[in-house]
């Protein structure tokens, strides 16, 4: 059984590729495309997929679209008509798109497929729909290890369902509570990451990453304004303060009032009060996310727990949930965004539908997520040439040698090595990596590398093996989505004695060994990395802590600010001499910044559009 699963047109189109329930395949339409979060038809993506596993189209038993149109144009009727007549405008705005498009978007679909795909397959045969939120939850359950477990999605919205609540036995899933729209944990924190001048459904974790730099002390306003949420986790908003059901905006002129002032400025100066905007709507978000895990532990004594939509992004608040012990195991899908409805409704379909058993590989099915393109060392050397690039050949062993004392030399190194990550994560196949020791690396990566604003912090990849040792994670973190304490004994300053520091001065402190790793709270968004999932990241790992002691490296997506990670040779090196990356390793080519060409350098800071 071959089952093509999509997730397109909102936001992080992406195809996933089935074959006989194991996941073979899987790419977002960004990385071919080049453009952020690009939610157009993923024919791109397809196409990877199906040439990986030298799949023709017509050999496709069934494509699976993870959204339903016709159940979320009767939400925004329903919206309309309930807070009608405001809201009117952009109602009217919106109607277009939906009557010659989303509305029939089986038939869009339809034509995509026949245009970019293949003419002469009959598609409408094999086209098949799931629920957004069961999309998730299959994403979340089906390569978990689990063979029972508690599952749980939240995001934005999808039809109606903004948080979901399941039970997964074998091959089975079963829905038993849900808020609706427009009730939401997600549009919550977008609304806030509106206010504080990000960009929604993209900056949503910036507010995360400034939130230790602020103090809550916007909780108890919000929880009486916004939000009431009850004694089961369960929540619902005060509509009065927001926009977003009727406007253009996420907020309104009553929600500025009562935080004191207009939405800040994209790109301006970030005060305390932003500072402490963003701590309190995390510390909020971490309330409800404890709250409703800790009743779902009570109300159906599940022991392990599944998590996917958007939320379950928020790294900070898994972590917490994790920490607080009412589950034995958590396990989260890498992709828990839009993204990952494609492998959600791909499988959906083949164990809802079909009836197919379950078949368990561990640690889960995702493979470390890597699940998109690999390209052969003659084709990285292709491209490189096409390019101008200057490189050597290296062997394995001598690769990963000089790669680790480049490395302890201070030098950033764009690492680009096997098949590429599935979300959005780089966990060690596109990456830019650094010694997590030195107290410069931090500013360094954020400001003449990656671009953008210096308060954001940077993850370790850090020996499986080793993880006891530096930080307070119980088990494994493969997809780098739960933050952890760093342990007292790699701290240079005790809690109690901390610098006195206020606001984004913080960053200026060296808290730990491990600075460029180590936010202002010691707290780390931990990748755990296993010899079984990345053998040649883990043995780059291993040289490194060899000729230091330090089992860990800085690891950040190799990208830039705006940019979509790199997927092909080409854009690693396009990416490598548009910033004042050192080091360049795609394969076994090698390359240093100061053997180019010089003319070959781009203002890549101009290239894309803030994120």
């Amino acid at each position: 059984m071959r089952i093509l699963g999509i997730s397109a047109y909102y936001h992080d189109a992406a195809a996933c590729l089935i074959v006989a329930g194991k996941i073979e395949a899987a790419a977002q339409e960004e990385r071919f495309t080049r453009l952020k979060h690009d939610s157009s038809f993923p024919s791109n993506a397809i196409k990877f997929c199906l040439a990986n596993s030298g799949i023709q189209p017509s050999d496709l038993d069934y494509v699976v679209f993870y959204d339903k149109p016709f159940p979320k144009f009767e939400r925004i009727l329903e919206s309309y008509f309930e807070f009608a007549p405001k809201g009117f405008t952009s109602f009217v705005t919106s109607m277009p798109s939906w009557l010659t498009g989303k509305l029939f978007q089986k038939t869009q679909i339809l034509s995509h497929l026949r245009k970019k795909i293949d003419g002469n397959v009959n598609w409408s045969k094999k086209l098949l729909f799931s629920d957004h939120h069961l999309s998730h939850a299959a994403s979340a359950f089906f390569p978990s290890p689990f063979a029972t477990a508690a599952i749980l999605t939240m995001d934005g919205v999808g039809e109606w369902a903004t948080t979901s609540v399941a039970l997964g036995k074998e091959n089975t899933i079963e829905v038993f509570k849900e808020i609706n729209f427009p009730h939401s944990l997600g549009l919550l924190y977008s609304a806030f990451t509106y206010y504080l001048g990000f960009r929604v459904n993209s900056g949503e974790y910036k507010v995360m990453g400034l939130a230790p730099y602020g103090k809550p002390s916007y909780v108890r306003l919000i929880k009486k304004n916004l939000i009431d949420i009850k004694d089961d986790g369960s929540f619902a908003l005060n509509m009065e303060f927001f926009d977003f059901c009727t406007g253009q905006n996420m907020t309104n002129h009553k929600f500025h009032a009562l935080f004191g002032g207009a939405p800040r400025v994209p790109e301006s100066a970030l005060s305390e009060r932003h500072l402490d905007l963003a701590a309190s709507i995390q510390s909020v978000a971490e309330e409800v996310l404890l709250g409703i895990g800790s009743w779902i532990a009570r109300e159906t004594g599940e022991k392990n727990l599944c998590l996917a939509g958007g939320v379950a992004l928020n790294c900070v608040a898994n972590g917490k949930l994790a920490r607080a012990g009412v589950f034995d195991r958590v396990w989260i899908q890498p992709a828990a965004g839009d993204s990952g409805g494609a492998i959600g409704a791909a499988l959906a379909a083949f164990h809802l539908m079909l009836d197919s058993k379950r078949t368990y590989v561990q640690p889960d099915g995702m493979r470390g997520s890597f699940l998109g393109p690999e390209f052969s060392q003659s084709e990285i050397e292709e491209q490189l040439l096409e390019a101008g690039a200057i490189f050597e050949v290296l062997s394995n062993e001598d690769r990963i040698e000089i790669t680790a004392r480049c490395l302890v030399l201070g030098l950033a190194v764009g690492w680009m090595n096997g098949r590429m990550e599935f979300g959005p994560r780089s966990l060690g196949g596109r990456s830019i990596i650094a010694d997590p020791r030195s107290p410069v690396m931090q500013k360094k990566l954020n400001l003449k590398i990656k671009f953008r604003e210096s308060f954001r912090p940077f993850a370790p990849s850090i020996l499986e093996e080793d993880c006891a040792e530096w930080f307070s994670l119980k088990g494994t973190s493969p997809y780098m989505l739960l933050v952890s304490e760093i342990l007292e004994k790699h701290r240079l300053v005790a809690t109690e004695n901390l610098p006195i520091a206020e606001g984004l001065a913080k960053q200026n402190n060296r808290l730990t060994t491990v600075p460029a790793v180590t936010h202002v709270d010691y707290s780390a968004r931990v990748q755990t990395v296993s010899k079984e999932t990345n053998e040649d990241f883990y043995n780059l790992i291993l040289k490194f802590k060899e000729l230091t002691g330090c089992p860990i490296l800085v690891n950040t997506s190799f990208n830039v600010r705006g940019e979509p990670i790199v997927c092909s040779p080409r854009d690693a090196f396009d990416c490598f001499m548009g910033t004042n990356l050192d080091i360049l390793v795609v394969g076994k080519c090698f390359l240093r910044k100061d053997s180019q060409n010089k003319a070959l350098a781009s203002k890549y800071y101009f290239k894309y559009q803030p994120d």
